[in-house]
């Protein structure tokens, strides 16, 4: 048996909007959004009395999916510090690719993104970065050269 596709990659953020605002900025395109709430959201993460507003993102080809999730309840714990390092055991981070690098990054600095280095050039096939996006959420971004 082996997978279908990856369906979406899961965030959870406490600014809902500002989460939003920031990966349509991207370039993602927003879906819907709704709220869940009841046994099979309970059952499925393992947490009571789960009250949970969504909003799903999916990117302009339409093959990749981001589901924001803010908990109304319960509410989100918060580990420190919460813009932890690129190496800590469990980080994750979301990886786009993207046209111009450097112009996504200035467009996404006034939704908050801060470059955790530089951008960085790998042989001459890509330019990379890694920003930190909405709740401390690793965003890394990916030019193809030539």
């Amino acid at each position: 048996m082996a997978i279908q596709r990856m369906d979406n990659v899961g965030i959870v953020v406490d600014d809902l909007d500002a989460a939003v605002a920031f990966f349509e900025e991207l370039g993602m395109e927003l879906e819907g959004r709704t709220e869940v709430q009841g046994l099979v959201a309970d059952r499925c993460t393992g947490l009571d009395g789960v009250h949970c507003a969504i909003a799903m993102l999916r990117t302009p080809d339409g093959h990749s999916r981001l589901e924001l999730a803010k908990y109304l309840s319960p509410a989100a714990t918060v580990t420190e510090p919460r813009d932890r390092p690129h190496n800590v055991l469990g980080t994750h981070r979301v990886m786009f690719a993207v046209d111009d690098i450097r112009d996504t990054v200035a467009r996404l600095r006034p939704h908050g993104a801060e470059l955790l280095g530089d951008i960085a050039r790998f042989e001459d096939v890509y330019l990379l970065a890694y920003v930190r996006g909405p709740d401390g959420v690793i965003v890394g971004l990916a030019e193809q050269l030539g």
